[in-house]
This record gives structure tokens, C-alpha cells and sequence, in this order.
């Protein structure tokens, strides 16, 4: 019993001692995956990692491409990034890599700073997160609200979508602008030089991602033969695969006149980078604050969406660990940028394409970036043949997938509030930047829920039976903040004539704060210049707790502190 309770007291006591130094242990998901770790476990990690790396390989080049840069560094964070975020993620599934969220952030931030200022952002956006994760906050990012996320989503997938016209109508542009107004009217100057190649191409890519998943896969159709194989069977081949080779073949063999990633960029290496440090300043890493907090905050927002996503689809797993998850982007997004790569964070259909394929644990993750590098090694020079207009059509796929269209359609069910904050978000984030679009959605949500917390927050009358004479008595129900202390200042023009005494009943007022306080404060010295008491009734514990902390109890007086109205004037009730 004596060691079962030195035991239980330890247990205690580690808590505690963690909660004083606010810091959060370290440790990756994968050490606990292994308990029970058997062949079985091994070969579904195995199948599901091969799948997801075949799926990550267009994905990567194209979210490469459309961010400004060259296929390979979206190769490199796959999987440089890729396999440390499983390997040290606080999630049993998620995959991580560079994703469709980041392609504007990323063109916006090479076109105004150059490639160089972007590898030290991204690096800096590492050590950041890794913070957030390390010192517990990665529950503050569930605190961003769902129309915040919804309206910068919705247009980030529509900037996406123009990012990719100039390639899927083949347009002769050199380079597109970073803003939305400039890139609309390039690609109006330019509509001259319009392919119809290209866009046939982009646009079968298209309807054969939206299709594919749609074959039949059960049924008499699923058992008829095709050269040997049943359509069931075809149909669990991953779609950006089936696309990108089968537009690779088309346009090798006739010969398209498109462009390729080998007429672009001259082809892919069949090795990593050195390992490279990019040149740091002080003076640079002032001008990148910005950039650093965007891609941190962006950074942490998907990845956390995306392992809760995770956790719902594979239900039959521990839930996620934000923190440990917050920290595994850190060291994935210094790491990656070492090796000239973008930024990484969880991405949501390589992680349910991982579930979905029998992954169960961080080793799946940790498989498809190694199967993607042996892709590298061996068939890089095949990548030659890869027509960009079928990856615009595969990213145009993507940006369709991304956006909650059905919300706009929603909008009028809701208050005015939400269409505000969703639509502000939505068109703040295509006309300006991410940033921007965060920072006034988070005030306006800001501003809105103070205004509904202070309409919330009422005054009235309160019938507590017979009071004696010139007593008056009002009922506070709500929370007493800095948005609702004007109802408590225009009590005193409400009081009749010869009132001796003010009641505040105040069993409903959950919680206050020191601008409640205060107006508390500035109602009693107005009272007390017209010879009139204030008694406080029925206090619960927080505003008690802050009424005697503060001094204000003291200066009031405990006997006007009472536990119901009708307790204040027993006394007097008595002398009558």
C-alpha cells in the first residue's frame, strides 16, 4: 500500500511539475506504434506507403511548379519532410509534404523576395512551430473560427485555380504576377497565344480525376475482363497516377505541341541536394517576419485540420497529439529548406488516401517518402515526358476539392456576423494576402463576439418580495466584461427618488472581469455621493474571488456582501 502510494504521488507530482515549466516532452507517436508491432502491422504500413508515395509524386511537382519553383524541390519536401513528420508526428497517419495551401503563399514570397529569402523563411516558420508545439500552444490554433478557415480556403483554392490557367490554356507568359488583379490582366494579354492542346489535356486530366474514383467497383460490371484484369481492380490504381502517365504517353506518342517539364526545366536530378546553408542576416530575417509568420501560421492550421480529420476517418486509432504534431512540422520545415526544399505540413488527401489504404501507423508515412526517393533515383529522366497541362488540370482538380463551395449556398441560414467574417476572409485573401485575410477575420470575429457577449449581458429589475423602503433591487445575469459595463453606468439615472440602498442580486453573473470591476467601483463612489449603499448579493465564485482579491470587498464592506437580498435588511426587518 506504502508503494502504491509513493507511486500515485509521483504520478502527481510529474503533472505538475510539467505544468510549472510549461513545456511539452517530446515524443513522437512512432515509439509508441511499435508496442505489438508484428509482419501483419509491417506489410499494411508497406502496401499503404507505396500507395500514397505513387500518389505524392505528381502532387509534388505540381505544388512545386505552381509555387514559382522547380519540380524537384516539391520532390525533395516530400520526401525530406515527409518522412520526419512521421517519423517524429504526433499522429499514427498523417503524411506530410509540401501542399496545394502553400503554392500562393510561396509564388508571392519568391516573387517579392527571391528563393534565397524563402529557404530562410521557411526555416525560421521551423523553429517557430516548433515553439508553438514545444510550449503547448497548438490547442490555440482550434481557437481560429470555422468561418475564418472556411472563407481563407475557399480563396486560396480560387487563386490556385487562376495560378494554373496559364498552363492549362498553354499561354505564352514568361512569368505570371503575384496579385490577383495582375495576373487577371496578364492572362487576358496573353489570351492570343491560347493552345487548344494544352487545354484538351488539362481538361481530360481533370474529368479523369473527378471520374476515376466513380468506376465500378463491385457488382457483374466489376467482373468483366479487360486484357486480363477486372475493372475493380483498375479502378484501386491511384487517379493522378493513371493521369499523369496515360497524358505522358498521349503526348510523347503524338508528339503534342505542349509543354513539358523537360522543355521548362530540363528534367529532374537523380540525387538529393548537398546539404546547404543558406546565407543568413539579420537584416533579412526583419524584412521576412511576415512571410515567417504566415507559412508558421498556415503551417500549424492545416496540419492540425488534418490530423483531426485523421483521427475521425480512422476512428479506431489514438487521437492526435497537437503539441508533438507542431513540433515534428518544426524540425520538418528547418530540415527541408537545408536541402533547398518548400514548406511542409499535413496534407489531407495523401493522409486519407493513407488510412484508406491500410496505414495504421508512422511507418507508412516513413515508407512513402522512401518510395518516393527511390522513384527519384531510378526513373527521374522518365519525368522529362510530363506535360504541364495535365498537372494544371490535376492542381485545378485539387483546388476544386479544397473549396467548401456549399458554404456560400449556406450563407443565408446564417446571421450577419457569419456572412461577414466568412465572405470578408474569402475576398481579403484573394484580392490581398493570407495574412491580411487572418488578422481582420480574427478582429471582426473579435469584435462580433463582444457584441454578442454584451447583448448577452442584462440588467432588470428584481421582485425578491417585500423590500423596506426607499430599497432597490436589480438582477445582473450574464458576464460582466469591458463590452457590458455601460448597462452597469446608466444604473444610477434609473434609481427613483429617495432610494437608500441598491441591491445587486448577482446568483446569475457567471464571471467578471476587472472592467466589470471597475464600473462596479464607479457605480458605488457615485452611490456613496448621494448617501446611497450598495450591497452585493448572492456573489458567486469567480466575481467573489476577484471582488476580495482586488480589495474592492474590503473597501465596500463584508456586511454589504450577502448571501441573498432578503439576508441584507433582516435587521432592520427585525427592528420593525
Amino acid at each position: 500500500c506504502a508503494q502504491a502510494a509513493r507511486r500515485a504521488q509521483g504520478e502527481a507530482a510529474r503533472p505538475a511539475r510539467a505544468l510549472r515549466l510549461g513545456v511539452h516532452r517530446f515524443r513522437p507517436r512512432v515509439f509508441d506504434a511499435f508496442a505489438g508491432y508484428d509482419r501483419h502491422h509491417a506489410m499494411r504500413d508497406i502496401g499503404a506507403g507505396l500507395t500514397v508515395g505513387i500518389v505524392a509524386l505528381p502532387l509534388a511537382m505540381a505544388f512545386a511548379i505552381a509555387s514559382g519553383l522547380k519540380p524537384e524541390q516539391g520532390l525533395i519536401t516530400a520526401i525530406i519532410a515527409g518522412f520526419l513528420i512521421s517519423a517524429l508526428g504526433g499522429s499514427n497517419v498523417q503524411i506530410g509534404g509540401p501542399a496545394g495551401a502553400f503554392i500562393v503563399i510561396v509564388y508571392g514570397i519568391v516573387e517579392r523576395y527571391g528563393l534565397t529569402n524563402l529557404l530562410i523563411a521557411t526555416a525560421s516558420a521551423g523553429v517557430l512551430l516548433f515553439l508553438l508545439g514545444w510550449f503547448r500552444l497548438g490547442a490555440l490554433v482550434r481557437y481560429i473560427p470555422v468561418t475564418i478557415i472556411i472563407g481563407f480556403t475557399n480563396g486560396i483554392a480560387v487563386l490556385i485555380a487562376l495560378s494554373q490557367l496559364k498552363d492549362l490554356l498553354g499561354l505564352s507568359i514568361a512569368k505570371m504576377p503575384g496579385d490577383f488583379f495582375s495576373q487577371i490582366a496578364t492572362l487576358w494579354l496573353h489570351i492570343g497565344s491560347f493552345n487548344p492542346w494544352a487545354l484538351g489535356i488539362g481538361l481530360i486530366s481533370f474529368a479523369g480525376l473527378a471520374l476515376w474514383p466513380r468506376l465500378p467497383g463491385a457488382g457483374a460490371i466489376a467482373d468483366r475482363r479487360i486484357e486480363g484484369h477486372t475493372i475493380h481492380a483498375l479502378s484501386r490504381l491511384p487517379g493522378p497516377v493513371v493521369v499523369l502517365v496515360s497524358m505522358t504517353l498521349a503526348t510523347w506518342y503524338f508528339a503534342l505541341p505542349v509543354e513539358t517539364i523537360g522543355s521548362r526545366f530540363g528534367g529532374i536530378p537523380r540525387s538529393l541536394p548537398d546539404l546547404a546553408l543558406p546565407p543568413f542576416s539579420w537584416d533579412s530575417a526583419k524584412q521576412l517576419l511576415i512571410p515567417t509568420i504566415t507559412i508558421a501560421l498556415l503551417g500549424a492550421i492545416e496540419s492540425l485540420l488534418c490530423a483531426r480529420i485523421a483521427d475521425n476517418v480512422a476512428d479506431d486509432l489514438p487521437r492526435h497529439d497537437p503539441n508533438q504534431e507542431l513540433m515534428a512540422q518544426g524540425v520538418a520545415n528547418l530540415v527541408s529548406p537545408l536541402f533547398g526544399g518548400m514548406p511542409a505540413t499535413g496534407t489531407i488527401a495523401r493522409t486519407v488516401t493513407n488510412v484508406r489504404a491500410g496505414g495504421r501507423t508512422p511507418v507508412a508515412g516513413m515508407v512513402h517518402a522512401a518510395a518516393l526517393l527511390a522513384i527519384v533515383l531510378v526513373a527521374a529522366p522518365l519525368a522529362l515526358y510530363i506535360p504541364l497541362p495535365a498537372l494544371a488540370g490535376t492542381l485545378l482538380f485539387v483546388a476544386w476539392n479544397m473549396g467548401e463551395w456549399h458554404e456560400f449556398a449556406r450563407l443565408r441560414r446564417f446571421s450577419i456576423q457569419y456572412r461577414t467574417i466568412l465572405v470578408g476572409t474569402f475576398l481579403l485573401t484573394v484580392i490581398f494576402d493570407l495574412t491580411v485575410a487572418v488578422e481582420v477575420g480574427l478582429v471582426l470575429a473579435c469584435v462580433f463576439f463582444i457584441y454578442r457577449m454584451s447583448t448577452l449581458f442584462r440588467v432588470h429589475p428584481y421582485d425578491a418580495g417585500e423590500l423596506p423602503p426607499g430599497v432597490v433591487s436589480f438582477e445582473l445575469f450574464g458576464s460582466l466584461f469591458f463590452g457590458a459595463v455601460g448597462k452597469i453606468e446608466a444604473l444610477e439615472a434609473q434609481l427613483p427618488p429617495g432610494t437608500r440602498a441598491v441591491v445587486l442580486e448577482m446568483h446569475r453573473l457567471i464571471s467578471m472581469d476587472t472592467s466589470g470591476l471597475d464600473a462596479l467601483a464607479q457605480l458605488h463612489k457615485a452611490l456613496k455621493k448621494r448617501d446611497i449603499a450598495l450591497v452585493l448579493a448572492n456573489v458567486n465564485e469567480q466575481p467573489l474571488s476577484l471582488l476580495r482579491r482586488s480589495g474592492f470587498a474590503a473597501e465596500l464592506g463584508e456586511d454589504a456582501i450577502v448571501p441573498t437580498v432578503a439576508a441584507a435588511f433582516e435587521d432592520e426587518a427585525a427592528a420593525r
